[in-house]
């Protein structure tokens, strides 16, 4: 959310955002709206004021004037009421539109319609040639007897999987390697909810906007299933002062993520990379309203994906994220995509996000300055490791011709040691 002020002062930029981020916001009713509320408000204090003052007449006033007098008195508690039930209805409608703001994006922000304008920055390491006819994930896992989405589907629909034997293990020792590796860069380990209340979905940016992806609880309880860690650790010190001398926090969180890949029918179908429950580390980094220290710290989280990624040994390239894949309360995000050899190219595994004061402000997330001051945070956060694009590309890029997989050395002490998994098919 951006400050309403800043809104007022700035209508164009504002109006660029959205054009440059393809959304729709209407600034002109915004600002018309939010005019009202300001009159209105104002006009509701002159009449409390008046019904004040008329009340402290009554009490002195002679007969006939006490009578006229509480005439007027019942006169302006109507008008009030008429005038409350307005404003307040009027006010619910600018809080609505206000979410809808988008936050203005870096200028270097390519443009670009859609992930397909997405602007490769760097890549690192090449992708493996195979001296055989390689096979896919799906293939190299079903024939070792890992994976299962046959009794999966019976048990939970489409998009879903059992791990089995090595690959369960393989699992739990990349999850188990990227949490340790931001544990000793100086991340509290957090283990969180993943279920939140809507108001920290709408906190954190994802509502509204994102409720078809995610799974929505019923009324009963107004829960939602998380797609990220990122919104309970992002939401963690929400509604709180900090001083100055705590910040930055960085966090980690290792958690399930569901999301319901709404959209998506007939794509990425086959196997491991478009599914609805896997698991995540997550990295988030709270600090002081300061952009070039926002900046320095989004170059951070984006070198400790990239050396877990480069430890496992894959190829990768980053992208600059366009306009229109960028979202509303992004300044700008880089993501990682890892090659993965069943797609003939590179698959998004890691998204960093920097956000400035934008979720801060929903979540009234703030912090006291050396002077005093109490100003709102700003906030970043980056995937270390998703479990099964990480898996997906483990599995294809480290595959020997007799179907067994080559572990890359960093997980071996997680895996007793093992150098090989699998047996020869």
């Amino acid at each position: 959310m951006l400050d309403i002020k800043f809104i007022r002062a700035e209508p164009d930029t504002i109006r660029e955002a959205a054009r440059k981020k393809h959304v729709t916001c209407d600034v002109d009713a915004i600002l018309a709206l939010d005019e009202r509320v300001r009159a209105r408000g104002q006009e509701i204090d002159a009449l409390r004021a008046e019904q004040n003052r008329t009340g402290k007449l009554v009490a002195g006033a002679a007969a006939a004037e006490r009578q006229e007098l509480v005439g007027r008195l019942s006169a302006l508690k109507q008008e009030l009421v008429g005038l409350e039930v307005t404003h307040k209805a009027d006010r619910a409608e600018l809080d609505r539109l206000l979410l809808t703001v988008p936050n203005p994006p870096a200028p270097e922000v390519p443009e670009g319609k859609d992930d397909s304008e997405n602007v490769e920055l760097r890549t690192w390491g090449e992708p493996p040639r195979f001296d055989f006819e390689a096979r896919d994930h799906v293939d190299l896992a079903v024939a070792q007897g890992w994976l299962d989405q046959e009794r999966a589907a019976r048990l939970a629909g489409a998009r879903n999987f059992v791990l089995r034997g090595d690959l369960s293990l393989l699992e739990g020792a990349v999850m188990r390697y990227a949490l340790d590796t931001m544990v000793a860069k100086g991340f509290e380990p957090l283990s969180v909810p993943t279920l939140v209340r809507t108001e920290i979905m709408v906190g954190t940016g994802y509502f509204p906007g994102g409720e078809e992806q995610t799974y929505l609880c019923d009324e009963r309880d107004d829960l939602c299933l998380v797609g990220t860690s990122e919104v309970p650790v992002t939401a963690l010190h929400q509604g709180e002062i900090l001083t100055a001398t705590e910040l930055p926090k960085r966090f980690v969180a290792l958690s399930a993520c569901f999301r319901r890949e709404a959209g998506t029918y007939g794509k990425d179908t086959r196997g491991l990379y478009r599914v609805h429950q896997f698991q995540k580390v997550e990295q988030v980094v709270i600090d002081v309203a300061d952009e070039a220290r926002s900046i320095q710290h989004h170059r951070e989280i984006l070198r400790n994906s990239e050396e877990i990624v480069q430890a496992l040994g894959l190829a990768y390239r980053v992208v600059d994220v366009c306009g229109g894949d960028l979202g509303v309360p992004h300044v700008q995000k880089f993501d990682i995509e890892t090659w993965m050899p069943s797609r003939e190219g590179y698959g998004e595994t890691h998204s960093a996000s920097r956000f400035y004061d934008f979720q801060a402000r929903r979540l009234d997330l703030r912090y006291r300055d050396a002077e005093g001051k109490v100003r709102f945070c700003h906030t970043l956060n980056n995937t270390v490791a998703a479990s099964t694009r990480m898996l997906l590309a483990i599995l294809e890029n480290h595959q020997r011709a007799d179907g067994t997989i080559g572990v890359p050395e960093v997980l071996r002490p997680y895996l007793g040691g093992r150098e090989t998994l699998g047996r020869a098919l």
